[in-house]
């Protein structure tokens, strides 16, 4: 066999670097420093993608039938821009909450507090929904269309059926959401993070989970045009487990901290089992008498009553041995600060 020596200053060198290797606390917040910035330039990308791939303006528009192409291209461009998104969602919200929403706002959400009556330019609606909305206008779910249609203000969803929304739908609004997502960049990338922002982040993105599954009953779900909703959660576990995994040596080193590493691992994997499951990107079908309030036990043996339980004790924050409880021992173990 081979071997190589290396010469003596080299090995001093590797010697003196060992020494001094930073504490666990603080190569955990330059790790998820790393992995939010990446998923953010992949964000990035992929929205820049979206944005040239979008048709050019003609008098007729566009849509998936005369322009099935460029529709699926964009389509991929989405959905690749969502699992990045979803990957940091968690520190997105706390650390610029009002690009979160210009990003990341539901349909119903935007129009709340008024009209938005020009569904293709860079006001109102905005975002990645904004632009879901208009890609996935022709295969909407109809538990989605009857609840919008019982929204004021409603709109169609619809594509741009002449030049000048063609040209605000590329010019305009994915100018906007490109212009959103180079800010998030911009302001992310000097910015020291904190181990409350970047621990409890995780915590409170894995206590939405419920919440997401429960607004599919109403058809207020995240991404319910392109009935993407379950990749996004599962991207939201995927980036949970990486997180924490960033954290790990730095709470194997606290008293219990080998047996409290455990438990959330066993959290977690009951969640991706439950995830690995189910098939496909959406949610399983919401049982037409479902109630969330005190779902019957037939609804419960349904696959989506079977994720929904599985959900709703896991983000239980005060349920013995859940992972998000488990989660918040391990914050309160290691000294981070509970979130205002």
């Amino acid at each position: 066999m081979y071997r190589r020596f290396l010469p003596l200053p080299f090995l001093l060198l590797s010697a003196a670097s060992c020494g001094s290797e930073r504490p666990p606390q603080e190569q955990a917040l330059l790790d998820v420093k790393s992995y939010i910035q990446t998923n953010l330039d992949e964000l990035h990308s992929a929205v820049v993608e979206l944005q040239k791939d979008a048709p050019a303006p003609d008098a007729d528009g566009w849509n998936a039938t005369q322009d099935a192409a460029a529709v699926q291209k964009m389509k991929a461009d989405w959905r690749r821009a969502r699992i990045a998104y979803e990957h940091v969602e968690g520190a997105i919200a706390i650390l610029f909450p009002e690009l979160d929403v210009s990003t990341d706002q539901r349909y119903d959400g935007f129009i709340a507090t008024g009209p938005d009556d020009d569904l293709f330019d860079d006001e109102g609606v905005t975002g990645i929904h904004a632009a879901e909305r208009v890609l996935w206008s022709d295969s909407i779910p109809q538990r989605v269309m009857e609840f919008e249609k019982g929204l004021p203000y409603y709109q169609p969803a619809a594509f741009p059926s002449n030049e000048n929304q063609a040209r605000e739908f590329k010019e305009l609004l994915l100018t906007r959401l490109v212009a959103d997502v180079r800010m998030m960049k911009a302001q992310f990338a000097p910015l020291a993070l904190d181990t409350s922002a970047a621990f409890r982040g995780v915590i409170g993105s894995m206590g939405e989970q419920v919440e997401k599954a429960n607004k599919a009953a109403s058809g207020e779900e995240e991404s319910r045009y392109a009935q993407y909703t379950l990749a996004d959660m599962r991207a939201n576990v995927e980036a949970g487990i990486s997180i924490y995994g960033y954290f790990k040596p730095w709470l194997l080193e606290q008293p219990g901290g080998k047996e409290q590493d455990a438990r959330i691992a066993a959290g977690f994997q009951r969640v991706q089992e439950r995830y690995a499951s189910l098939t496909g990107d959406a949610l399983p079908e919401v049982p037409a008498t479902w109630s969330s309030a005190k779902p019957s036990a037939q609804d419960l043996s349904t696959p989506f009553g079977q994720l929904y339980q599985v959900l709703v004790t896991e983000s239980d924050p005060d349920a013995t041995g859940s992972l998000v409880s488990e989660m918040n021992t391990s914050a309160d173990l290691l000294g981070i600060p509970r979130l205002p």
